[in-house]
């Protein structure tokens, strides 16, 4: 078995231990593949964690209390090397179960929810060292029909894995294809950023690398683009009016490309950083200030172009660097609920 096959069975019995979730399981697969000094990076309000039990007591055991029968399930399953010689496993997919119990003070609804991951794992020496996760927590909002802020302007809707069903990738690393694919969404996104500074939409020459069919699945809150038209309208447009200075800061972050055949994933913490300006962005006043953003993407090529693009950003994060308390903000909206305490707006 080739090197980055093994990377992936290496995280096997980790996604064992969640499918038919076991808590007690987990903590010892962990244990069993992490180094001491491990680091997960997560999204907010959680954010970063060191050391396994912390992780495991602070993040999984109470989202098992809120979804008994939690599940885990992955559509994408890849691994490669960055250009700077680290080597990293990306999953995407889906956390769902029956949600009975309160979760970040998201009300339950007795109905079966689920809530988009995408977690990518650094391994050195066969020992896990580095996570970096976003779980789509808003989209958990939404289906309690708790969600605080404003309407997304692309669909929301519940996210397909890739439309071809190869994205748990078992066939031997190929270097050569892996490296093509990051290639082309390299080159994708340096064009991507000439628009507007180097002219027109032209200037990105979005119909050179994007499939005429193309699906841009963006995080709850922004929704789902479909086709070159979907993108820019419900997404790219909105978002480079509110922050035209995306892209400059590029000597102040990290980003990591690493390709699995036919499929690419970007990785880093944060990976952008971009101020809200002119007419604001989701419906945020314009604040002027710099803000860190994290995303953490997958795309799947298809006769070369892009057929399919995973992406969520932590929009809880960035909502707390403008002062805006988004779990303030549910509470409010939902303490007259039935199981909420009226003089704290907490579920009971």
């Amino acid at each position: 078995m080739d090197h980055y096959s093994n990377l992936k069975e290496r995280i096997a019995p980790l996604r064992a231990a969640m499918y038919d979730f076991d808590l007690a399981k987990l903590r010892v697969v962990l244990h069993d593949i992490c180094a001491p000094e491990v680091v997960f990076h997560l999204a907010f309000p959680f954010e970063t964690i060191k050391g396994v039990d912390a992780y495991v007591d602070r993040v999984y055991a109470p989202l098992e209390r809120a979804f008994p029968d939690l599940e885990r399930r992955d559509h994408i399953v890849m691994a490669g090397p960055t250009p700077e010689g680290a080597n990293w496993v990306g999953c995407g997919g889906f956390y769902l179960g029956t949600f009975t119990g309160p979760w970040l003070d998201i009300p339950p609804t007795g109905h079966a929810a689920h809530m988009r991951f995408h977690e990518f794992y650094r391994i050195e020496d066969g020992k896990l060292v580095e996570m970096q996760a976003l779980w789509d927590i808003p989209e958990v909002m939404m289906q309690a029909r708790a969600w605080p802020m404003t309407p997304s302007l692309g669909r929301e809707w519940h996210i397909p894995g890739p439309a071809t069903c190869d994205g748990i990738i078992t066939a031997p690393y190929d270097d050569a294809a892996g490296r093509a694919t990051c290639e082309h969404i390299i080159d994708m996104l340096e064009h991507l950023k000439r628009h507007p500074s180097q002219g027109g939409a032209e200037v990105m020459e979005m119909e050179r690398f994007w499939h005429p069919r193309m699906s841009w699945y963006g995080p709850s809150g922004i929704g789902t683009g479909r086709g070159i038209e979907g993108f820019r309208k419900w997404h790219q447009i909105p978002f480079l009016n509110g922050m035209p200075d995306r892209g400059q800061c590029v000597d102040e972050i990290e980003y990591h490309f690493f390709g699995d055949h036919n499929y690419a994933a970007v990785t880093g913490w944060p990976d952008m950083y971009q101020s809200i300006t002119h007419g604001g962005w989701l419906g945020i006043a314009p604040t002027g200030k710099k803000i860190a953003m994290r995303s953490l993407d997958f795309w799947r090529l298809e006769n070369g172009l892009i057929r399919e693009n995973w992406v969520l950003v932590d929009l809880l994060h960035m909502y707390d660097q403008i002062g805006v308390d988004v779990f303030a903000r549910l509470r409010e909206f939902n303490k007259a609920r039935a199981g909420f305490d009226p003089e704290t707006g907490r579920v009971l």
